[in-house]
């Protein structure tokens, strides 16, 4: 299990402190974020988070599913991606925050996709949908946000059918003794202040960096991942280590 600085887990890193659980945070913060949340993002990741959801929906599209469930979701620009890739596939969108979801509903009636993609509030760790009914399961920097990781890759291997991919993408430190300075003035520095002028929350976007630098990466994520049932996990870093995707097979037998 990965931690901050200050030797704290992911699950016990919030955005706003206090006694409130780390869900209702998480779900307090992004719907307060929600209207700035996509300009944000392009502008933080230099636009280079196009280009990793863009890796990952083509490995997703290569098993070819039929239903794929995307926990956190967001305003739904995963969901829409891997829509848009994959015809003949359903995709089912989960997320904690309403903010965030009704965002994304409106992306997918633009986009005349209503008919295969379909947004929705709900908890990843209670549940949400159908045991074994998905073929894929997509999460896009979400992983960092659960109240219990292990719950959540469980949660998720529950999902979906024997012989279903898990795909994750998830942010990462880089380990380069040339690149940490820089990302880390940046992280540390730079975002939180954006967070501040564009979204009116320093507080989130704060949260944000140490989140990232307390979530397991590399091999202590794979083994969370095999510790929940999945088998045949790889780990792709990208990006000069900035970004990992993460994949795993629901096994035929567990």
């Amino acid at each position: 299990m990965g931690t901050d600085r200050q030797g704290l887990s992911p699950e016990q890193i919030t955005p706003y402190g206090g006694d409130a659980g780390k869900t209702d945070q998480v779900r307090r913060m992004f719907d307060h974020i929600a209207p700035a949340y996509d300009r944000l993002n392009r502008a933080m990741s230099f636009g280079l988070d196009r280009s990793w959801r863009a890796r990952a929906v083509r490995m997703v599209a290569q098993t070819a599913p039929g239903h794929i469930v995307d926990i956190a979701t967001g305003t739904g620009d995963f969901a829409i991606s891997l829509a848009r890739a994959i015809p003949g596939a359903r995709v089912t969108g989960i997320d904690l925050s309403e903010g965030m979801v009704a965002i994304g509903n409106r992306k997918v009636e633009a986009c005349g996709l209503a008919d295969r993609v379909a947004l929705r509030t709900g908890d990843c760790l209670a549940d949400p949908v159908e045991a074994a009914s998905a073929d894929a399961v997509t999460v896009a920097f979400g992983v960092r946000n659960f109240a219990d990781l292990a719950a959540g890759y469980r949660s998720m291997l529950r999902m979906l059918r024997p012989g279903g991919m898990l795909c994750v993408i998830e942010l990462s430190t880089p380990s380069s003794p040339l690149v940490k300075p820089f990302y880390n003035a940046y992280t540390r520095g730079i975002i939180p202040l954006m967070g501040r002028f564009v979204a009116g929350d320093t507080d989130a976007y704060t949260y944000l960096p140490r989140s990232i630098a307390a979530v397991p990466k590399g091999d202590a994520m794979l083994q969370l991942m095999r510790d929940a049932g999945f088998t045949d996990t790889r780990c792709r870093a990208l990006t000069l280590g900035v970004c990992s995707i993460y994949t795993g097979i629901r096994p035929h037998t567990t």
